[in-house]
C-alpha cells in the first residue's frame, strides 16, 4: 500500500494533465503483450512494428520502469516535444538512479547514463512517431473527456467521491489518498499537489510517481477506451433522412467531447465541411461546443440523444 499523505499546503492542489510520453510507454508495453485491455487489441494488431530494443528491455521490467522517460507533465495541453525535452535534460545522475532499479535485464543500454538516455529518447520519439503521432488527436479528446468528467465530479462530489471512481485500488480515508499496490511507502503531498494522470494504455492498472525530485503522480485507466479503436456508429436511417448523413454520422460521434479537426481526420472528410455541418447541430440546439485552451469541443445535447435514440 502506498499512503500519500495530504499537507495543509498540497490538499488544496489536485490537478490533472495528459502525458504523451506516457501513452508511449503503454503502447509499447502492449505491443509487448505486458498490457492489455481488449479493446486495445485492434489497434494492437494493426500498428506498425518498431524496432526499440533497448527501450523494449526496460519497458519489460515487472515494478519499475523509471519516471524521467515520462517526465510528469505541466498540464493537460503538454506535447510530446516538451517532454522530450524533458527526458534529454535529464541530469545522469538522476538516469542512473532510475536505470538501477529497473527490475530487468539491461545490459543492453550503453553504461554511460548520458549516452542511455539519448539513446532511450531517440527511441521514444521514434514510437511517438511511428505509433502515437497518427493516433494523437483521437487520444487527446478521449483523455480530455476523461479530465472534464473527473473535474466536474471534484467540483460536484469532492475529492473523496471523485478517488472512489477513479480506480478501484484508490480511496481517500481520512487525510491520506491510498492506493493499494505491491509498494509500501508513505509520502507527503507537498506544496505542488497531486498529479493525476488518465492513460489510454493504462488499464488495468494504477501506477503513482514517488521518485523524487518528480512530483507525486497517479496515473489511472481513462474512462471510454472500450470504445476508442470501435468504427463510428451508423446513424439509423430516419435521422440520416432528416439532417444528412453528414450531420447524422457527427452527431452519432459526438456522444464524447470532439474537436473539428480531430472529427475531419477520423471521418476523412475537409474540416470546413465539419466545421459548417457543427455549426448547424450546434444552432439546432443538438450540440454544445466548450473551449479548452486553443480548441473547441463538441458534445452531443440531451437533445441530440433523444433523436438519436428516437425519443422525440
Amino acid at each position: 500500500m502506498i499512503e500519500l499523505a495530504l499537507s495543509a499546503a498540497g490538499a488544496q492542489r489536485v490537478r490533472f494533465a495528459i502525458s504523451p510520453l506516457e501513452e508511449v510507454l503503454g503502447a509499447v508495453q502492449t505491443r509487448l503483450g505486458i498490457r492489455g485491455h481488449p479493446a486495445n487489441l485492434p489497434w494492437a494488431s494493426t500498428a506498425p512494428d518498431v524496432d526499440v530494443p533497448e527501450l523494449a528491455a526496460v519497458l519489460s521490467a515487472r515494478h519499475y520502469i523509471t519516471e524521467f522517460l515520462s517526465p510528469p507533465p505541466d498540464g493537460p495541453e503538454t506535447t510530446a516535444e516538451a517532454q522530450l525535452r524533458a527526458v534529454r535534460a535529464t541530469p545522469p545522475a538522476q538516469v542512473a538512479l532510475e536505470l538501477a532499479m529497473v527490475d530487468a535485464d539491461l545490459s543492453g543500454l550503453p553504461r554511460d547514463p548520458a549516452t542511455a538516455r539519448d539513446l532511450l529518447a531517440d527511441q521514444l520519439e521514434t514510437v511517438w512517431h511511428a505509433l502515437l503521432a497518427p493516433e494523437w488527436p483521437r487520444l487527446r479528446e478521449l483523455l480530455a473527456a476523461d479530465i472534464a468528467f473527473r473535474t466536474r465530479q471534484l467540483g460536484s462530489g469532492g475529492l473523496a467521491s471523485m478517488l472512489a471512481e477513479l480506480h478501484p485500488r484508490v480511496r481517500l480515508t481520512g487525510t491520506s489518498v491510498l492506493v493499494d499496490v505491491q509498494a509500501r511507502e508513505r509520502l507527503e503531498i507537498d506544496s505542488r499537489g497531486l498529479l493525476l494522470i488518465p492513460a489510454v494504455f493504462a488499464w488495468p492498472g494504477v501506477g503513482v510517481v514517488t521518485v523524487p525530485p518528480w512530483q507525486i503522480s497517479l496515473l489511472y485507466p481513462a474512462r471510454g477506451v472500450a470504445s476508442l479503436w470501435l468504427p463510428s456508429a451508423a446513424p439509423s436511417h430516419p435521422v440520416a433522412e432528416v439532417l444528412g448523413r453528414t450531420r447524422a454520422l457527427l452527431l452519432a460521434t459526438l456522444d464524447h467531447p470532439a474537436a473539428t479537426t480531430e472529427l475531419a481526420r477520423r471521418h476523412a472528410l475537409a474540416p470546413a465541411t465539419v466545421s459548417a455541418h457543427l455549426k448547424a447541430l450546434l444552432g439546432a440546439g443538438l450540440l454544445v461546443s466548450e473551449r479548452r485552451g486553443h480548441r473547441v469541443l463538441y458534445r452531443r445535447t440531451e437533445l441530440g440523444d433523444a433523436l438519436l435514440t428516437g425519443k422525440l
